[in-house]
């Protein structure tokens, strides 16, 4: 019986050993993609967009952000705030206030995000066409 699975590619290039330094030309890959992961978070996008025209508090991104739960908002709002794109203002009020807002590396960030938003909303319909189309192909 003839199979699909028959190695045809075998030329592949040895693990490096365990002694060997890194490539020093794809050192920073890591750090990049930390980074990526960070602002490619579907609730990070969100929170950046949503703080883009100014400061909000928790409650009211919480209401803004549909879908998101209060953890994961927390959770997202502490992990921008740690990258350095998200400042946490207190204000020493009963209850206490806590304003959320952008920092200026934010503030750079929020352009390139809500252009990928733009272009998300504007090939909606393509991008569903084309869904549409593969998903039909498997069924056959």
């Amino acid at each position: 019986m003839d199979t699909l699975l028959k190695p045809t590619h075998t030329d592949l290039p040895a693990s490096p050993r365990r002694d060997q330094r890194p490539d020093p030309n794809h050192a920073d890959c890591r750090g990049v993609a930390s980074v990526l992961s960070r602002v490619g978070d579907k609730w990070s996008v969100f929170v950046i967009m949503m703080l883009s025209d100014g400061p909000k508090r928790f409650n009211e991104l919480k209401r803004m952000i549909n879908g998101v739960s209060q953890r994961m908002l927390t959770l997202t709002l502490r992990g921008l705030e740690r990258d350095g794109l998200v400042t946490r203002t207190i204000f020493p009020t009963i209850p206490p206030r806590v304003d959320y807002e952008l920092t200026d590396l934010g503030h750079g960030l929020s352009r390139p995000v809500e252009a990928l938003g733009k272009w998300a909303k504007d090939h909606l319909d393509q991008i569903e066409a084309a869904r549409t189309r593969f998903d039909k192909r498997g069924e056959n």
